[in-house]
């Protein structure tokens, strides 16, 4: 659709038979690498604005996450700063770190979004809007107008034709057609003029075009490349950073293995009866029974009792049997 739209604004057939007005073949040839020249340099010109459209939206978006990426950073340096753990600075520490590397980063965010303004987005909106372009548009229109006054000459060439064939081939109807004739070879010396003028204009401008605008596509991949290599270098030594600290806290005792307390003794080490650090390995089992002293006895200390002949006690016996 867009080549048959640009063929009908530089005439094509819409106008009749072409061999009217082109003298030559290679005039015909001249006028179909313009209309393909006038196709690709619109739409390089195009591709150049989307390109600038697409960087300056992608530059809009890296404000607004400049903006919320150093918020972050602050918020994180305020907590560090801060240090309210009243048990370490392990997060206190890592949060500075986080908060340093954020504010790394979002430099870096903005120096690419500078850099894209003035290397890419800049230059290519340069050339859209740039003499040369215009310049050799301008020389296409004119051809074009050239060209349309041409067929339209070819057309009363014609008409006073038929009108000296059907006549009785009066000096009035051939001095006008003679006139007409040699106004439209004019015109086709004129337009065979303009069109190699437009034509030469029209490669150069598609040439820079071609050339600089993937010039500038890879300028815009090298500094994106750029931008994140470095990124990458924040983030790892930042994580380097945080891991270290993770290793200090995981490697030093942790608050309730400092404030531990052993339980209370149980009443055989309060006794002074000590028990074999064996037992654990061990079961017991315990009987009790009913006993009679048969004779009398006189308690030495304190956890010991007085008995006469005659005495009921309750005696605990313990079996300990080791686990094999």
């Amino acid at each position: 659709m867009l080549e048959q739209a640009v063929f009908k604004q530089f005439g094509g057939a819409a106008y009749g038979n072409p061999d009217n007005v082109f003298a030559d073949s290679a005039a015909y040839q001249q006028h179909q690498k313009l209309e393909k020249l006038y196709i690709s340099t619109r739409a390089a010109k195009h591709f150049q604005r989307d390109i600038v459209r697409g960087v300056e939206g992608y530059m809009i978006t890296g404000s607004k996450q400049f903006d919320i990426g150093n918020k972050l950073s602050e918020d994180s340096r305020k907590y560090g700063a801060e240090n309210t753990c009243t048990s370490g600075n392990t997060l206190s520490k890592a949060s500075l770190c986080h908060a340093r590397a954020r504010a790394q980063m979002e430099n870096e965010r903005a120096n690419l979004s500078r850099a894209l303004g003035t290397q890419v987005a800049e230059p290519l909106r340069a050339m859209v809007m740039g003499a040369p372009l215009e310049d050799a548009r301008h020389l296409a229109q004119r051809y074009d107008r050239v060209r349309q006054e041409a067929e339209a000459q070819a057309i009363e060439v014609s008409k006073r034709q038929i009108k000296v064939r059907e006549s009785a081939a009066g000096g009035d109807y051939i001095s006008k057609l003679e006139a007409a004739e040699a106004k439209l070879q004019e015109l086709k010396s004129n337009m065979a003029v303009l069109g190699k003028e437009a034509v030469a204009a029209m490669t150069a401008v598609e040439a820079q075009q071609q050339r600089l605008t993937l010039q500038r596509l890879i300028a815009m991949v090298e500094l994106e490349r750029t931008y994140h290599q470095k990124i990458l270098q924040i983030l790892e030594q930042l994580e380097k950073e945080m891991l270290l600290e993770r290793q200090r806290i995981e490697a030093s005792p942790s608050p309730a293995a400092e404030n531990y307390m052993p339980p209370p003794p149980s009443y055989e080490e309060a006794s002074g009866i000590f028990v074999d650090s064996t037992s654990d390995a061990s079961t017991e089992n315990v009987e009790f029974f009913l006993a009679e002293a048969i004779q009398s006895y006189l308690a030495e200390t304190e956890v010991e009792l007085n008995l006469s002949a005659g005495d009921y006690v309750v005696v605990r016996k313990v079996c300990v049997l080791c686990k094999s």
